[in-house]
Protein backbone atom coordinates (compact mmCIF):
# COMPACT_ATOMS: atom_id res chain seq x y z
CA UNK A 1 0.00 0.00 0.00
CA UNK A 2 0.97 3.17 -0.41
CA UNK A 3 0.52 6.80 -0.35
CA UNK A 4 -2.58 7.81 2.17
CA UNK A 5 -0.67 7.48 -0.13
CA UNK A 6 -1.85 6.20 0.25
CA UNK A 7 -1.96 8.02 0.89
CA UNK A 8 -0.42 10.15 -1.46
CA UNK A 9 0.86 13.33 0.17
CA UNK A 10 -0.02 15.88 -2.97
CA UNK A 11 2.14 18.80 -2.12
CA UNK A 12 0.73 22.07 -4.29
CA UNK A 13 2.21 25.17 -5.34
CA UNK A 14 0.86 28.00 -3.33
CA UNK A 15 2.64 30.96 -5.15
CA UNK A 16 4.50 31.55 -7.87
CA UNK A 17 7.74 33.02 -6.91
CA UNK A 18 11.34 32.23 -7.71
CA UNK A 19 13.49 30.75 -5.03
CA UNK A 20 17.03 29.08 -4.26
CA UNK A 21 17.17 25.50 -2.82
CA UNK A 22 18.02 25.75 0.85
CA UNK A 23 20.45 23.64 2.83
CA UNK A 24 17.44 22.43 5.27
CA UNK A 25 15.61 20.64 2.66
CA UNK A 26 18.46 18.24 1.88
CA UNK A 27 19.58 17.81 5.56
CA UNK A 28 16.25 16.45 5.74
CA UNK A 29 16.31 14.50 2.54
CA UNK A 30 19.80 12.65 4.09
CA UNK A 31 17.99 12.45 7.31
CA UNK A 32 14.95 10.35 6.48
CA UNK A 33 17.04 8.18 4.10
CA UNK A 34 19.89 7.37 7.19
CA UNK A 35 16.36 6.48 9.00
CA UNK A 36 15.22 4.39 6.70
CA UNK A 37 18.29 2.52 5.94
CA UNK A 38 19.08 2.28 9.78
CA UNK A 39 15.99 1.10 10.62
CA UNK A 40 16.11 -1.88 7.94
CA UNK A 41 19.56 -2.99 8.91
CA UNK A 42 18.35 -3.09 13.00
CA UNK A 43 14.84 -5.03 12.18
CA UNK A 44 15.42 -6.69 9.17
CA UNK A 45 15.32 -9.72 10.86
CA UNK A 46 12.13 -12.26 9.87
CA UNK A 47 9.38 -11.76 12.35
CA UNK A 48 8.20 -14.72 14.43
CA UNK A 49 5.64 -17.18 13.69
CA UNK A 50 1.68 -17.28 13.56
CA UNK A 51 -0.84 -17.91 11.37
CA UNK A 52 -4.33 -15.97 9.69
CA UNK A 53 -5.42 -13.87 7.49
CA UNK A 54 -4.86 -10.63 6.60
CA UNK A 55 -5.16 -9.49 9.79
CA UNK A 56 -2.54 -10.77 11.39
CA UNK A 57 1.34 -10.17 11.30
CA UNK A 58 3.54 -11.58 8.11
CA UNK A 59 5.55 -14.83 9.68
CA UNK A 60 6.83 -18.19 8.90
CA UNK A 61 8.83 -16.26 5.74
CA UNK A 62 5.39 -16.38 3.36
CA UNK A 63 6.68 -13.89 1.40
CA UNK A 64 3.16 -14.36 -1.18
CA UNK A 65 0.85 -13.75 2.34
CA UNK A 66 2.74 -11.23 3.11
CA UNK A 67 2.79 -8.85 -0.39
CA UNK A 68 -1.05 -9.63 0.01
CA UNK A 69 -1.27 -8.03 3.91
CA UNK A 70 0.71 -5.13 3.10
CA UNK A 71 -1.80 -4.47 0.29
CA UNK A 72 -4.43 -3.78 3.04
CA UNK A 73 -3.66 -0.24 4.60
CA UNK A 74 -5.73 -1.69 7.71
CA UNK A 75 -3.37 -4.70 8.49
CA UNK A 76 -0.88 -4.99 11.45
CA UNK A 77 2.51 -5.17 9.08
CA UNK A 78 5.06 -2.94 10.56
CA UNK A 79 6.69 -1.54 7.61
CA UNK A 80 8.68 1.20 5.69
CA UNK A 81 7.30 2.76 2.82
CA UNK A 82 9.16 4.76 0.78
CA UNK A 83 8.22 5.93 -3.28
CA UNK A 84 10.52 7.94 -5.76
CA UNK A 85 8.65 9.30 -8.87
CA UNK A 86 9.28 11.59 -11.63
CA UNK A 87 6.58 13.73 -12.41
CA UNK A 88 5.66 16.01 -15.02
CA UNK A 89 3.75 19.00 -15.23
CA UNK A 90 1.40 21.40 -18.14
CA UNK A 91 -0.86 24.23 -18.44
CA UNK A 92 -1.32 27.63 -19.25
CA UNK A 93 1.37 28.54 -17.49
CA UNK A 94 4.32 26.79 -19.66
CA UNK A 95 2.00 26.67 -23.18
CA UNK A 96 1.75 22.81 -22.31
CA UNK A 97 5.32 22.36 -22.47
CA UNK A 98 5.88 19.84 -19.68
CA UNK A 99 8.16 20.67 -16.59
CA UNK A 100 9.98 17.50 -14.94
CA UNK A 101 10.09 17.19 -11.06
CA UNK A 102 11.17 14.43 -9.10
CA UNK A 103 10.72 13.83 -4.93
CA UNK A 104 10.32 11.29 -2.35
CA UNK A 105 7.44 10.11 0.26
CA UNK A 106 8.66 8.43 3.01
CA UNK A 107 5.74 6.78 5.12
CA UNK A 108 6.10 4.40 8.13
CA UNK A 109 3.69 2.01 8.82
CA UNK A 110 2.58 1.98 12.03
CA UNK A 111 -0.61 -0.35 13.38
CA UNK A 112 -0.40 -0.51 17.08
CA UNK A 113 -3.06 -3.37 18.38
CA UNK A 114 -5.56 -1.86 21.07
CA UNK A 115 -7.90 -4.36 22.00
CA UNK A 116 -8.16 -8.30 21.64
CA UNK A 117 -6.23 -10.29 19.34
CA UNK A 118 -6.34 -12.66 16.08
CA UNK A 119 -9.28 -11.84 14.16
CA UNK A 120 -10.87 -9.56 17.30
CA UNK A 121 -7.88 -7.15 17.62
CA UNK A 122 -8.98 -3.41 17.18
CA UNK A 123 -6.14 -1.71 16.03
CA UNK A 124 -4.56 2.14 15.49
CA UNK A 125 -2.92 2.41 12.28
CA UNK A 126 -0.87 5.50 11.47
CA UNK A 127 1.45 6.47 8.71
CA UNK A 128 2.88 9.79 8.38
CA UNK A 129 3.32 10.89 4.98
CA UNK A 130 6.48 12.77 4.99
CA UNK A 131 7.20 14.60 1.43
CA UNK A 132 10.54 15.64 0.62
CA UNK A 133 10.83 17.25 -3.11
CA UNK A 134 14.14 16.73 -4.69
CA UNK A 135 13.26 19.19 -7.72
CA UNK A 136 9.97 20.78 -8.38
CA UNK A 137 9.60 23.07 -11.32
CA UNK A 138 8.06 26.45 -10.07
CA UNK A 139 6.19 29.17 -11.95
CA UNK A 140 8.08 32.29 -11.54
CA UNK A 141 6.77 34.22 -15.01
CA UNK A 142 5.49 33.85 -18.03
CA UNK A 143 6.70 30.65 -19.93
CA UNK A 144 9.31 30.65 -17.15
CA UNK A 145 9.92 28.24 -14.61
CA UNK A 146 12.87 27.70 -11.56
CA UNK A 147 13.45 24.75 -10.18
CA UNK A 148 13.63 24.24 -6.08
CA UNK A 149 13.87 21.63 -3.36
CA UNK A 150 12.12 20.94 0.13
CA UNK A 151 10.14 19.41 2.94
CA UNK A 152 6.31 19.21 2.71
CA UNK A 153 3.68 19.46 4.71
CA UNK A 154 3.56 16.00 7.40
CA UNK A 155 -0.08 14.41 7.26
CA UNK A 156 -0.11 11.90 9.99
CA UNK A 157 -3.92 10.18 10.05
CA UNK A 158 -5.04 7.95 12.77
CA UNK A 159 -7.49 5.35 11.89
CA UNK A 160 -9.04 3.59 14.54
CA UNK A 161 -10.07 -0.74 12.97
CA UNK A 162 -12.49 -2.80 14.17
CA UNK A 163 -12.50 -6.30 13.40
CA UNK A 164 -14.98 -6.92 10.18
CA UNK A 165 -14.02 -10.29 8.47
CA UNK A 166 -13.12 -9.97 4.81
CA UNK A 167 -13.42 -5.88 5.24
CA UNK A 168 -11.58 -2.84 4.99
CA UNK A 169 -12.91 -0.34 7.50
CA UNK A 170 -11.91 2.35 9.78
CA UNK A 171 -12.04 5.94 10.52
CA UNK A 172 -10.75 8.59 12.45
CA UNK A 173 -9.02 12.11 12.74
CA UNK A 174 -5.95 13.10 10.34
CA UNK A 175 -3.73 16.08 10.96
CA UNK A 176 -1.59 18.28 8.86
CA UNK A 177 1.17 20.01 10.01
CA UNK A 178 3.03 23.20 8.25
CA UNK A 179 6.76 21.36 7.78
CA UNK A 180 6.95 22.69 4.31
CA UNK A 181 10.65 24.62 4.16
CA UNK A 182 9.53 26.75 1.63
CA UNK A 183 6.10 28.33 0.90
CA UNK A 184 5.80 27.04 -2.81
CA UNK A 185 5.28 23.79 -1.24
CA UNK A 186 2.74 23.80 1.91
CA UNK A 187 -0.20 25.55 3.36
CA UNK A 188 1.35 27.61 6.08
CA UNK A 189 -1.35 26.09 8.32
CA UNK A 190 -2.23 23.68 10.85
CA UNK A 191 -5.11 21.39 9.87
CA UNK A 192 -7.57 19.02 10.86
CA UNK A 193 -10.25 16.59 9.34
CA UNK A 194 -11.87 13.07 8.89
CA UNK A 195 -9.93 10.28 7.66
CA UNK A 196 -12.14 6.76 6.47
CA UNK A 197 -11.26 3.54 4.89
CA UNK A 198 -13.74 1.04 3.47
CA UNK A 199 -12.76 -1.75 1.33
CA UNK A 200 -13.37 -5.33 0.70
CA UNK A 201 -10.65 -8.25 0.44
CA UNK A 202 -10.26 -12.31 -0.71
CA UNK A 203 -8.12 -14.73 -2.27
CA UNK A 204 -7.60 -12.67 -5.30
CA UNK A 205 -8.02 -9.08 -4.62
CA UNK A 206 -7.97 -6.27 -2.27
CA UNK A 207 -9.95 -3.17 -3.15
CA UNK A 208 -10.83 0.41 -1.73
CA UNK A 209 -10.62 3.55 -1.08
CA UNK A 210 -9.12 6.24 1.85
CA UNK A 211 -10.26 9.74 1.52
CA UNK A 212 -8.88 12.26 4.14
CA UNK A 213 -10.13 15.89 4.02
CA UNK A 214 -8.42 18.96 5.96
CA UNK A 215 -9.78 21.86 7.05
CA UNK A 216 -7.27 24.65 8.29
CA UNK A 217 -7.35 25.41 11.76
CA UNK A 218 -3.98 27.93 12.30
CA UNK A 219 -1.58 30.00 10.15
CA UNK A 220 2.19 29.73 10.75
CA UNK A 221 4.72 32.34 11.55
CA UNK A 222 3.94 35.85 9.97
CA UNK A 223 1.37 34.04 7.02
CA UNK A 224 -1.61 34.39 9.63
CA UNK A 225 -3.73 36.17 6.29
CA UNK A 226 -3.60 32.84 4.39
CA UNK A 227 -6.59 31.69 3.46
CA UNK A 228 -8.19 28.44 5.66
CA UNK A 229 -7.50 25.28 3.98
CA UNK A 230 -10.16 22.68 2.70
CA UNK A 231 -9.43 20.25 0.44
CA UNK A 232 -9.17 16.34 -0.25
CA UNK A 233 -6.75 13.66 -1.10
CA UNK A 234 -8.78 9.96 -2.24
CA UNK A 235 -6.69 6.88 -2.65
CA UNK A 236 -8.90 4.10 -4.55
CA UNK A 237 -6.54 1.48 -5.42
CA UNK A 238 -7.10 -2.46 -6.24
CA UNK A 239 -4.40 -5.31 -6.22
CA UNK A 240 -4.97 -8.36 -7.97
CA UNK A 241 -2.75 -11.56 -6.94
CA UNK A 242 -1.24 -13.34 -9.51
CA UNK A 243 1.24 -16.79 -8.74
CA UNK A 244 4.72 -16.31 -7.19
CA UNK A 245 3.95 -13.00 -4.80
CA UNK A 246 3.56 -10.81 -8.16
CA UNK A 247 0.02 -8.05 -7.97
CA UNK A 248 -1.20 -6.06 -10.53
CA UNK A 249 -3.47 -3.14 -9.78
CA UNK A 250 -3.66 0.78 -9.43
CA UNK A 251 -3.62 2.97 -6.14
CA UNK A 252 -3.75 6.79 -7.89
CA UNK A 253 -4.78 9.18 -6.14
CA UNK A 254 -7.32 11.86 -6.66
CA UNK A 255 -6.98 15.60 -5.23
CA UNK A 256 -9.43 18.18 -4.70
CA UNK A 257 -9.09 21.85 -3.03
CA UNK A 258 -12.04 23.77 -2.61
CA UNK A 259 -10.38 27.38 -2.39
CA UNK A 260 -8.41 27.05 -6.08
CA UNK A 261 -9.89 28.34 -8.96
CA UNK A 262 -12.31 27.48 -11.41
CA UNK A 263 -10.27 25.01 -13.60
CA UNK A 264 -7.54 24.17 -10.74
CA UNK A 265 -9.91 22.31 -7.70
CA UNK A 266 -9.41 18.69 -9.43
CA UNK A 267 -6.59 16.31 -10.34
CA UNK A 268 -8.16 13.00 -11.24
CA UNK A 269 -5.27 10.35 -11.97
CA UNK A 270 -5.43 6.73 -13.79
CA UNK A 271 -2.34 4.32 -13.62
CA UNK A 272 -1.39 1.06 -14.16
CA UNK A 273 1.05 -0.86 -11.34
CA UNK A 274 2.93 -3.68 -10.72
CA UNK A 275 4.02 -4.89 -7.25
CA UNK A 276 6.26 -7.88 -6.34
CA UNK A 277 7.19 -9.38 -2.51
CA UNK A 278 10.63 -11.05 -2.12
CA UNK A 279 13.22 -11.61 0.33
CA UNK A 280 16.25 -9.46 0.42
CA UNK A 281 18.63 -11.14 2.59
CA UNK A 282 16.32 -12.08 5.35
CA UNK A 283 14.32 -8.82 5.21
CA UNK A 284 11.19 -9.01 3.56
CA UNK A 285 10.61 -6.30 0.90
CA UNK A 286 7.70 -5.31 -1.59
CA UNK A 287 8.83 -3.65 -4.64
CA UNK A 288 6.21 -1.49 -6.88
CA UNK A 289 6.61 0.25 -10.29
CA UNK A 290 3.92 2.46 -11.83
CA UNK A 291 2.56 5.25 -14.02
CA UNK A 292 0.15 7.46 -13.70
CA UNK A 293 -1.76 9.66 -16.28
CA UNK A 294 -4.45 12.75 -15.04
CA UNK A 295 -7.63 12.45 -17.30
CA UNK A 296 -8.22 15.76 -15.21
CA UNK A 297 -5.42 18.12 -13.99
CA UNK A 298 -5.33 21.83 -12.67
CA UNK A 299 -5.90 24.15 -15.93
CA UNK A 300 -3.21 27.26 -14.89
CA UNK A 301 -0.37 24.30 -14.07
CA UNK A 302 -0.73 20.60 -12.92
CA UNK A 303 0.71 16.80 -12.77
CA UNK A 304 0.08 15.26 -15.82
CA UNK A 305 1.98 12.23 -16.26
CA UNK A 306 4.26 10.36 -13.86
CA UNK A 307 6.35 7.45 -12.75
CA UNK A 308 7.07 5.70 -9.52
CA UNK A 309 9.31 2.94 -8.42
CA UNK A 310 8.59 2.08 -4.38
CA UNK A 311 10.59 0.33 -1.82
CA UNK A 312 8.28 -1.31 1.06
CA UNK A 313 10.97 -3.29 3.33
CA UNK A 314 8.95 -5.03 6.19
CA UNK A 315 10.09 -4.86 10.00
CA UNK A 316 9.23 -6.75 13.02
CA UNK A 317 6.08 -5.65 15.22
CA UNK A 318 7.75 -3.10 17.66
CA UNK A 319 4.54 -3.09 20.11
CA UNK A 320 3.06 -7.20 20.07
CA UNK A 321 0.68 -6.56 22.98
CA UNK A 322 -2.94 -5.03 22.91
CA UNK A 323 -2.21 -1.52 24.89
CA UNK A 324 -5.93 -2.66 26.80
CA UNK A 325 -5.95 -5.91 26.74
CA UNK A 326 -6.72 -9.20 25.22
Amino acid sequence: MNRLKDTDAIVTVTSIRSARVTHQSFVASALLLAFMCFATAAHGQEPGSQSGAVTNAPEGGDVAETGKKLSNPLSNVWALFTEFDTNFSDGNANSGHKKAGSRMIFQPIVPIPLFGEGDKQWRLITRPTIPVLFSQPIPSGPGKFVHDASLGDIQVPLVISPPVKNWILGAGPTWLFPTATKKEFGRQQYGVGPAVVVGHYNEKVTMGVFPQYFFGIGSRGPDRGVEKASYMNLLYFMFYNLPKAWQVGFSPTITYDRRATSGNKWNVPIGATIWKTAKVGNTITKFELGVEYSVVRQQDFGQRFAVKFSVIPVIPSLIRNPLFGK
